[in-house]
């Protein structure tokens, strides 16, 4: 995998516009990572026993009925990892095992689903966002390039989360968008660049931590987790450019 290939997987997943295109984004940028198999889901909970899922995976067709079967996902481990937790899940047959699901990492494995990264983001509103990449072979045995993997991964899940729900689930577009500050804007432009809190606040003559407020201020206003999808939203609504 190359850093460009991945760096322009970012960008083409943004710009999906039918679920058609958001698989073929969300499939050839697992292959680039050097993974076979993918899945990626978009919920959104309308209530505690009410959720809207929208799902794209290239599956094989023999296990997609199990791949699918909400009852496996009560008892897979990295299911429900990825239900509970915000960080990353590198799993092999030893995360099934220490589950009690030795017996079900065995089928899954005749499918090439024998290791893999999962992760999901919990968005607010009720929205979260997962993806996991599988293969049949381990992964590899430098932990900087597992690291690098993981990295990539969550970065990835952060521009496709976007696109998903504006695909999935579209809202109406309101005629002014949240009102941020011209130092808030101007912070999460710095952010675009890909500077730190704490060189945003030296190039702003601010201290660190009112750098790190203007972008709590931006996430919050603009209803996003992290400062990444803060840039990517306040783009989206013409924001920054």
């Amino acid at each position: 995998m190359t850093a460009r290939m991945l760096q322009g997987g970012y960008l083409a997943v943004m710009e999906a516009t039918t679920p058609l295109e958001f698989r073929m984004e969300v499939v050839r940028f697992a292959e680039d990572l050097g993974f076979k198999t993918v899945s990626a889901m978009a919920v959104i909970d309308h209530s505690q026993s009410n959720s809207e899922f929208h799902t794209v995976d290239n599956t094989p067709a023999a296990f997609a009925q199990t791949f699918h079967d909400e009852h496996v996902w009560h008892l897979d481990p990295v299911m429900q990892h990825c239900k509970r937790a915000a960080v990353p899940i590198i799993w092999d047959q030893g995360t099934y095992v220490s589950g009690g699901q030795g017996a079900m990492w065995e089928h899954q494995a005749s499918f090439g689903y024998q290791t893999g990264v999962a992760l999901a983001l919990h968005l607010p509103g009720g929205k979260h966002f997962s993806l996991g990449v599988e293969r049949d072979r381990p992964l590899p045995r430098q932990p900087r390039a597992v690291t690098r993997i993981v990295a990539e991964l969550q970065l990835f899940a952060v521009h496709a989360q976007d696109a998903a729900f504006r695909i999935f689930a579209p809202v109406a577009k309101t005629t002014e968008g949240p009102a941020l500050t011209p130092r808030e804007l101007e912070a999460l432009r710095w952010t675009m660049e890909g500077k730190t809190a704490w060189e945003v606040g030296t190039i702003m003559n601010i201290a660190e931590r009112t750098a790190v407020l203007h972008l709590q201020n931006s996430m919050h206003k603009l209803g996003c987790v992290n400062k990444h999808q803060a840039v990517l939203k306040a783009l989206r609504l013409g924001l920054l450019t």
